[in-house]
């Protein structure tokens, strides 16, 4: 092996161990109303999670090295990257499961950031745009939870978030920013972007479970928690555990803003070790972690 494509071999899987570190990042996060936790309640599901994580990686690498060798976002690296994933949720299955959602997100912004080494988030975004937008032609053509809810309720589900360019992603990144420059701790940033994902998303997973008015429900519940000035305070943190009461009551898990969150950690990870500003720009008319969504 040349010194060249040891170094290359060498950031591949460095890239890919940012994404899996984003993604017990995300894990470790609490209290994520509905969602599995390092908390006593959660432990044993937490547990499996973070050790399934980790069979993310020999994913993740190839995708990386794929992306690399093919340089563009083709069809053809679209169609290699489905084909590693699938590969790759296989392992996940046989070390305890979960993390479907985390894989497509962060496979497609590894692949990404691999085509442009050191582009930003907004670029970094555009480009798995660009990679999502082509088909899968090898993907067993059977309908998934996620595209059943999409064709009955309209909702963009995870495909159409990546076609879109991870609208939600972004709207993360500028709700860390938001929430870290008001003074906010690093965990209390995390779960306001959570939060701000959660607020506008159209979950298919919450549509699945809980149908159209569940879905508001939550929506609702997690913009309560910034509109009472976010986490960092005592009326958003109060907001936040009755939300997390709520939603563990009736046992409803908005399982699609988690991946979401990861990406958005990942991509944030990436620009912190370069020492940059986040270049990722609010999406259009967002100026606070709670506005609008975009039409996905």
């Amino acid at each position: 092996m040349t010194g060249t494509q040891h170094a290359t071999d060498s950031g591949d899987e460095a890239l890919a161990r940012v994404a899996v570190d984003a993604l017990v990042e995300q894990l470790a996060l609490a209290p994520k109303p509905g969602l599995p936790d390092p908390r006593e309640r959660t432990a044993r599901d937490h547990s499996d999670l973070r050790w399934s994580a980790q069979a993310l990686l020999p994913g993740l690498v190839a995708m990386a090295a794929t992306a690399r060798r093919t340089g563009e976002p083709s069809a053809r690296l679209r169609t290699d990257l489905g084909a590693i994933g699938r590969s790759t949720e296989h392992t996940v299955a046989l070390a305890g499961g979960g993390h479907r959602g985390a894989l497509w997100t962060l496979g497609l912004l590894v692949a990404a950031t691999a085509l442009r080494p050191g582009a930003g988030p907004a670029d970094t975004t555009a480009l798995a745009k660009q990679l999502a937008a082509h088909p899968d032609r090898r993907a067993p053509r059977r309908p998934s939870r996620g595209s059943t809810m999409s064709a009955r309720y309209g909702a963009a589900g995870a495909r159409g978030e990546a076609r879109a360019g991870f609208p939600h992603v972004r709207r993360a990144l500028t709700a860390l920013a938001v929430s870290r420059s008001r003074g906010a701790t690093e965990a209390q940033a995390r779960l306001d972007a959570l939060l701000t994902v959660m607020s506008t998303l159209q979950d298919t997973e919450l549509l699945y479970s809980a149908g159209p008015l569940g879905l508001r429900r939550v929506q609702a519940g997690a913009r309560g928690v910034l509109d009472a000035g976010g986490t960092a305070t005592e009326a958003g943190a109060a907001a936040l555990r009755a939300l997390d009461a709520d939603l563990t009551e009736r046992t409803w898990a908005p399982r699609g803003s988690a991946p979401l969150l990861t990406g958005a950690l990942f991509l944030d990870a990436l620009v912190g070790a370069r020492g940059l500003s986040h270049c990722a720009a609010p999406p259009q008319g967002a100026n606070s972690p709670r506005a609008p969504a975009d039409d996905t």
